[in-house]
């Protein structure tokens, strides 16, 4: 019978995908035609220029960073739950995303050029991974006095106000053109990515993804507790390194590109448990990257639909569905202590 219910949760929620995909792909300001758009990859017809404009500048790269950014978030979390054993935490909540705004901030405010950095698309990625990194480490030495999750979660909260002071504080001294830049990047959309940003994340997103598929057995050994961790031979300090790192890498490279985009870390990872009944990495992981794709898009296509032609940034739809999500955890977890 476990043979037979990992795929069809994972078939249920690549259909899932493809229907979230279908609607982002048809429905918007101008709505296109799902048969001629078929038409068109069977080779019936050709696209007008500006039918080809609407997909090709708009809607597919906003669609492609959708599904590689909301996995990559709902990845990111999971390692973190998995580190610190909580359903609760997640990079938006610990301060890490705010670590990452920081420095990303300071770049786009002071129009820093920085040669050792490298170019474009990889030195937004670099500057944010290093705000990720460096607020995780600040969580991690908090974490060992923190005598509860709690705690923890006020922490990262403190870290975010932290982390915004510091960008406040740069924008009194920056020009109007690049206040602007910070604003429409902080809001949180996927309205701006180009081709460029979409195939560096490729190179990132997806390896890293694929890496943390096949520490499926690691992972598993690691729920069940260190003790049991070590018997099989994991280097533990080794091994906690490597979820931080893991995490940060994805975490910084949606904060870079698409800005940060809350409580999706968090209610991915929990709404995938629930639905697929199990803890087993090699299901959870495949189903958790493609219910955070479905989810961000299904997000995406609300904030800029819902009030159009205004557009809704993504963290004011995610956190809709994730705050709750989170208070409601929160509750849950204090009824059974």
């Amino acid at each position: 019978m476990k043979k037979i219910k990992t795929p069809i949760i994972l078939l249920v929620l690549f259909l899932l995908l493809i229907i979230a995909i279908g609607i982002n792909i048809t429905k918007g300001s101008v709505d296109l035609n799902l048969k001629d758009i078929m038409d068109v990859i069977f080779n019936n017809r050709e696209l007008t220029k500006f039918e080809s404009n609407i997909l090709f500048k708009i809607r597919i790269p906003r669609i492609l960073s959708a599904i590689l950014f909301g996995g990559a978030l709902s990845i990111s979390g999971f390692l973190l739950q998995t580190f610190f054993k909580n359903p609760i935490v997640g990079p938006f909540v610990l301060g890490i995303s705010s670590g990452a705004k920081l420095f990303v901030g300071f770049f786009i405010l002071t129009s820093a050029t920085l040669p050792f950095l490298g170019l474009g698309p990889f030195r937004l990625f670099l500057v944010s991974f290093i705000g990720s990194m460096l607020s995780m480490l600040l969580v991690l030495y908090f974490a060992k006095s923190a005598d509860s999750i709690t705690v923890l979660i006020v922490i990262g909260i403190m870290i975010g106000y932290i982390a915004s002071a510091g960008t406040n504080f740069m924008i009194t001294f920056a020009s109007e053109k690049n206040i602007v830049s910070l604003h429409n990047w902080s809001q949180g959309s996927f309205s701006g990515i180009t081709w460029d940003m979409l195939e560096l994340s490729s190179w990132i997103i997806l390896p890293t993804v694929i890496f943390t598929f096949f520490l499926s057995k690691p992972l598993e050994a690691y729920l069940l507790g260190e003790n049991y961790a070590k018997s099989m031979g994991i280097n533990i300090k080794l091994f906690r390194v490597l979820l931080i790192t893991l995490s940060s890498v994805l975490s910084a490279c949606v904060t870079a590109f698409a800005g940060p985009i809350s409580f999706v870390g968090i209610a991915v990872p929990h709404l995938t448990r629930l639905t697929t009944k199990t803890s087993n990495p090699r299901v959870l992981t495949p189903s958790i990257f493609l219910l955070g794709a479905s989810f961000t898009l299904i997000a995406d296509y609300f904030a800029r639909t819902l009030f159009s032609p205004a557009e809704l940034s993504i963290s004011t739809v995610t956190s809709f569905i994730g705050a709750p999500l989170v208070i409601w955890l929160m509750a849950n977890r204090r009824k059974r202590v």
